[in-house]
């Protein structure tokens, strides 16, 4: 009996003295500054989780099914999806209005859009086809192909990132559009499918799941996700029709920090603020 009392006792004194000698610096605060995806003492960053502020609320064209979405200034780019229905536009922030527009072949499905060195490029979901167009005159340019579905694009000022409906990021030459690398899309309940529309934010790739309201902000070095943006309830109630579709389109506007985000047939596009819980 005096063993075990004994054992317990040293027992109790060497998690006593794990927790006094513990290192108060490896807790992260909320004004930590450690960069996103670095190491902690547990292996990996945690993740952190945001919810939103509506900052202003902006008409949108309840018959856009919105795969892409971009902002230069007041003027917003727009690929639309549906077969029959798919385009490219330029829409007026303030108002909504459609000032251009081109439609896609009625055999394709638009996807994903990046604007880019005064061009656009616009994916398809199944025919694997990518359509680059002048920016301001929407005039065809050329093609490219990929072996996979497209669904999202953005640029990182050097190379662009693509999803295609699982958790990988695939990692294209501008030029070329040869690939490059790719990445798995991981948290820490494992990998993260249904990536979707994309953004690149201040060197982070946000990422809608698609058929969920969560947005994704993804380390581009290694997959990891970094953080998690829940826009539950973002659409009001009043605006909820038999058509209003999930949550899908993300641009951000680098000049004035704004972030936009929208969703498939949506009245309404909203310019939200990020709150860390």
């Amino acid at each position: 009996m005096f063993h075990i009392i004994f054992t317990c006792v040293l027992v109790m004194i060497g998690m006593l003295g794990f927790v006094t000698c513990a290192d108060p610096t490896n807790s992260k605060s909320e004004s930590s500054t450690e960069p996103f995806g670095a190491s902690s003492s547990s292996g990996e960053a945690p993740v952190r989780n945001y919810t939103y502020e509506v900052v202003n609320t902006y008409p949108h064209d309840s018959g856009a099914y919105t795969q892409g979405l971009m902002i230069e200034g007041e003027k917003v780019f727009e690929g639309t999806g549906l077969r029959g229905r798919s385009s490219l536009r330029k829409v007026d922030l303030q108002t909504g209005s459609v000032e251009q527009i081109h439609h896609l072949s009625s055999s394709i499905f638009g996807e994903g859009i990046v604007v880019y060195d005064n061009k656009i490029l616009q994916l398809s979901w199944t025919s694997r086809i990518g359509f680059i167009y002048n920016k301001d005159t929407f005039e065809q340019l050329r093609s490219v192909t990929y072996p996979t579905e497209g669904w999202g694009i953005t640029y990182d000022g050097t190379q662009f990132i693509i999803s295609d409906g699982t958790a990988n990021l695939y990692f294209r030459d501008k030029i070329t559009f040869e690939e490059i690398d790719r990445v798995t899309v991981r948290d820490d309940q494992g990998k993260v499918t249904r990536l979707n529309e994309l953004e690149y934010v201040k060197g982070e790739i946000y990422a809608n799941v698609w058929q969920s309201d969560r947005i994704a902000r993804i380390n581009p070095a290694n997959g990891r996700v970094v953080g998690w943006i829940d826009l539950a309830g973002l659409l009001p109630p009043e605006d909820h029709s038999s058509t209003v579709d999930v949550l899908n389109g993300i641009a951000y506007d680098s000049v004035k920090n704004r972030l936009f985000v929208t969703g498939k047939l949506w009245p309404k596009l909203f310019e939200i603020k990020l709150i860390e819980q």
